[in-house]
């Protein structure tokens, strides 16, 4: 059913989530690799903005997809054979390791936030590179469930 002028309505259409989720595990997965390239500089205020901009980009994520999936419900994958296989082990491990990181991403931000800088870089360790695949993979899967053609 069409909206009437001067109607509420959403202002991005559902079928663009999508996307807009690709976009923002894009945007933090750069930010990330710019982050950790500013901090082995030790330009540490160019580090704190990018890593802060991944987790703002990140978190964003999180909501739009949320959103998305509680409105739209799931998408399903149409590939057969090796490429199924490659997919849903990407979507397993991407989505296992999305949930490890949230907790994983909070302690290292907050050891940063309140200057603990002897625990940071040790979690931080662990956290960026598991981070970064999450943000790849979500993009890879992305395209395989809505771009690759069969």
């Amino acid at each position: 059913m069409r909206r009437q002028r001067g109607e509420p309505g959403p202002v991005i259409p559902l079928h663009d989530f999508p996307a807009i989720d690709a976009a923002l595990n894009a945007t933090s997965a750069v930010l990330l690799v710019a982050g950790y390239a500013f901090i082995r500089r030790k330009k540490v205020a160019a580090h704190r903005t990018c890593m802060v901009s991944a987790f703002s980009a990140s978190s964003l994520f999180l909501v739009c997809y949320l959103y998305y999936h509680s409105h739209h419900g799931i998408t399903r994958f149409q590939g057969q054979g090796a490429v199924r296989t490659v997919y849903f082990a990407l979507l397993i491990s991407h989505t296992i390791l999305a949930v490890v990181i949230v907790p994983l991403v909070l302690v290292t931000l907050y050891w940063a936030v309140v200057g603990r800088f002897d625990r940071h870089p040790k979690i931080a360790r662990w956290t960026l590179p598991l981070w970064l695949y999450v943000s790849v993979t979500g993009v890879v899967v992305y395209w395989m469930l809505y771009h690759l053609q069969f």
